[in-house]
C-alpha cells in the first residue's frame, strides 16, 4: 500500500491566516490551544464532501498542535442510527484522523440547552409562539416590511409556564414553538425571531422518551461549541448568513466560551450528487447496491472502488480551501489516484474478454516461464514468474481480420510482441458456423525471447496475454460515472433523469494470473493496458476473486 502522506503541511489558507492573527499577542486566542470539532449528523454515510470538512477540521487542529472533537449532531430524533455512527467513526479513522477520547453526542447537552432557553425567556429574549409554520412564513415580511409576531410581547411568566408545559408533553406537535426575540425588521431573515425549539413527540435513539421538545440546529450548534470550549467552529459556506444568529446565541447563553464560526466553500464535484437525501434515495430505490456501491461518492464507496486515504487527501489539498463556491473536476480526483497507483500498484496480466491464441509452431506439451517485475517503479517489490505455453488467451479486440488504418495488433501477416515473452506473427484464424472468430493462429520467433528483436526489426504492437493452462476465472466490474450529466443537481433537473445506464458492466469470466486467486483487499493492481483494479472488499472470496476497476489508465486531467 502507498505510504500515507502527512496530514499537516506548511501551506496556509484564509482560515489559518485568521487563526494566526488570533493567536498573536493581543489576539482573541492568545495563549489558548486551538480547538475545532467535526459535527456530522448520523443520518447517512459520509461522502467526499465531508472528507474536505474532516481534513480542514482535524488538519487545522493538528497544524496548530490543538484538539479536534468528534460530535454526533443527533438533535433530530427521526433520522439517527447506530449504523451511521459506526460508519462515521470508521471513515474518519480510515482517512488517518483520530479524536482520542473527545467523542460526544449533542443530545447529551439537551438539559443544558433547555436551561439556556429558560434563561433567555427570563431575560425577555425568547417567547412561546402559537403561530403555525404556515402562519410564520406568511408573516415573515420582506425586505421593505418587517415580520409580524402577535405573541412577541407575551408576558415572561406566561412563556415560562407554557415552555415548561411544552416539555411536559401537554401540547401536540406544531401547536407551539419557542422563538428567540431578536429583530423582526432585520435584513437577515435568520434574525427575524427564529424558532429555537419545536414540539416533536418522537422517540430519541439515545434519550428515549425523555424529551418531546427538540432544539433547532441554529440554536443547538453554538451551544454545543460553547460547552465544548471550541475556539474555531469551521463550517461550510451555507451557514455564513446564520453566523449572526450563532453569535447571538453564544453571547446570550450565559455559558463560558467564545467560539468563532468561520465558513469555507463546500466541495462540489462533477458527475456527482452530494446531498445525503439524494444518496439515500439511490440506495432505497435500488439504483445502487448500497451506501458502499463503488459508484457512490461515499467514503466507504470510494474505499471499495480502490481509492486510498492519501489519494483523497491529496485531492482535497489540491482543491484548496476557499471562500467562494466552485466545482472540482472528477478527473482531478481520478488523477490523484492514478498517480498513486502508477507508483505503487503491482503490474499483472488479465484478459477481460478472452480469445484463444494458438502458437502453431510452439511444441505441444512444452511450457516455460518468464520473469517480470512486480512494479518497475519499486524494485524492492521484486519479481515473479509467469507461465507460457502453446495456447494463450488474448483480448478479443486485439485481433482484427480486416484491420483499420492505424491498427497495429493481431491481423493476418502482422507481427506483435507478446508482453515479456516472444514476437509472434499472425497467420490466420478459425471461425464458427456463424462466422465468428473463435481462435487466432500465429507463429512465434524463438530468437525473440523476452520480446527482444536481435535483428533490430521494429514491432509496433505489444499486447498482453495469459496462459490458458494456468489462468483462473475472475469477476471484473467496470465502473464509470453514475451520472452522464456533469451537473446532475443543476436547477430544473431531476438527478434521477441524469443517471448513466452504462455506469456498471460486469464481466464474469475474465482470466487472470493464478497468483491472484487469493488476492485480498485492499490490494490494488494495474491490469496491463486495461486500468487500475482493486480487490472488492465485500464480494471477493479466496479462489473466486472479484476486481473493481478503480480508474482507467488514460488520464484526462490536465495540470494547469
Amino acid at each position: 500500500m502507498a505510504e500515507e502522506k502527512p496530514v499537516t503541511d506548511t501551506s496556509s489558507n484564509f482560515i489559518h491566516d485568521i487563526i494566526d492573527e488570533e493567536l498573536a499577542p493581543g489576539g482573541r486566542c492568545e495563549g489558548m490551544r486551538v480547538h475545532t470539532r467535526f459535527p456530522p449528523e448520523p443520518n447517512g454515510y459520509l461522502h467526499i464532501g465531508h472528507a474536505k470538512a474532516i481534513c480542514i477540521d482535524f488538519g487545522t487542529a493538528e497544524k496548530y498542535g490543538g484538539l479536534c472533537n468528534l460530535r454526533m449532531d443527533d438533535t433530530t430524533p427521526t433520522k439517527e442510527d447506530e449504523e451511521y455512527v459506526d460508519a462515521i467513526r470508521e471513515d474518519i479513522r480510515w482517512l488517518g484522523f483520530d479524536w482520542d477520547d473527545r467523542f460526544y453526542y449533542a443530545s447529551d447537552y439537551f438539559e443544558t440547552m433547555y436551561e439556556v432557553a429558560v434563561g433567555l425567556i427570563k431575560k425577555g429574549l425568547a417567547y412561546v409562539c402559537e403561530l403555525t409554520p404556515e402562519e410564520v412564513r406568511a408573516n415573515r415580511g420582506d425586505l421593505t416590511h418587517p415580520a409580524v409576531s402577535p405573541y412577541r410581547d407575551r408576558p415572561i411568566e406566561e412563556s415560562l409556564d407554557l415552555f415548561a408545559r411544552m416539555r411536559a408533553g401537554e401540547f401536540p406537535d406544531g401547536r407551539m414553538t419557542l422563538r428567540a426575540k431578536i429583530d423582526l425588521a432585520s435584513g437577515n431573515f435568520n434574525m427575524r425571531d427564529p424558532v429555537i425549539y419545536r414540539i416533536n413527540h418522537l422517540h430519541h435513539r439515545r434519550q428515549g422518551d425523555k424529551w418531546c421538545i427538540y432544539p433547532m440546529y441554529d440554536f443547538a450548534h453554538p451551544l454545543e461549541d460553547t460547552i465544548e470550549k471550541i475556539t474555531h467552529s469551521l463550517c461550510s459556506l451555507e451557514f455564513e448568513d446564520h453566523r449572526p444568529l450563532y453569535n447571538w446565541v453564544r453571547d446570550n447563553s450565559g455559558l463560558e466560551g467564545n467560539p468563532r464560526q468561520i465558513e469555507f466553500a463546500r466541495l462540489n464535484l462533477t458527475y456527482t450528487v452530494m446531498s445525503k437525501r439524494k444518496l439515500r434515495r439511490l440506495v432505497e430505490d435500488g439504483v445502487v447496491s448500497g451506501w458502499d456501491d463503488p459508484r457512490m461518492p461515499t467514503l466507504c464507496g470510494l474505499r471499495r472502488r480502490g481509492y486510498t486515504p492519501s489519494s483523497i487527501r491529496d485531492f482535497i489539498e489540491r482543491v484548496g480551501v476557499a471562500k467562494t463556491n466552485s466545482t472540482a473536476e472528477l478527473a482531478l480526483l481520478e488523477h490523484c489516484l492514478r498517480e498513486e497507483m502508477n507508483q505503487n500498484a503491482t503490474r499483472v496480466m488479465a484478459v477481460l474478454r478472452p480469445l484463444k491464441l494458438t502458437i502453431t509452431n510452439y511444441p505441444e506439451g512444452q511450457t516455460e516461464s518468464f520473469t517480470t517485475e512486480n512494479n518497475p517503479n519499486r524494485p524492492e517489490d521484486g519479481s515473479r514468474k509467469i507461465s507460457f505455453s502453446r495456447t494463450l488467451l488474448v483480448e478479443q479486440d486485439d485481433f482484427m481480420e480486416q484491420p483499420v488504418k492505424g491498427y497495429f495488433r493481431l491481423f493476418p501477416g502482422n507481427e506483435v510482441r507478446l508482453k515479456s515473452a516472444y514476437v509472434i506473427k499472425c497467420t490466420g484464424c478459425i471461425k464458427d458456423e456463424n462466422g465468428n472468430v473463435t481462435e487466432v493462429l500465429a507463429e512465434y520467433d524463438p530468437a525473440t525471447r523476452g520480446g527482444n528483436t536481435p535483428d533490430g526489426r521494429k514491432v509496433k504492437g505489444t499486447i498482453h496475454w495469459v496462459d490458458a493452462a494456468t489462468a483462473i476465472n475472475a469477476e471484473v466490474r467496470l465502473y464509470s460515472t453514475l451520472f452522464s450529466d456533469p451537473d446532475p443537481e443543476a436547477d430544473g433537473k431531476d438527478f434521477i433523469d441524469c443517471l448513466n445506464p452504462d455506469s456498471l458492466e460486469i464481466i464474469r469470466e475474465a482470466k487472470v494470473e493464478p497468483f491472484l486467486a487469493d488476492a485480498k483487499p485492499p490490494a490494488s493492481y494495474q491490469f496491463m493496458r486495461l486500468g487500475y483494479f482493486c480487490v472488492d472488499n465485500r464480494d471477493s472470496k479466496p479462489g473466486k476473486p472479484v476486481f473493481n476497476r478503480s480508474v482507467s489508465l488514460k488520464d484526462s486531467f490536465k495540470i494547469k
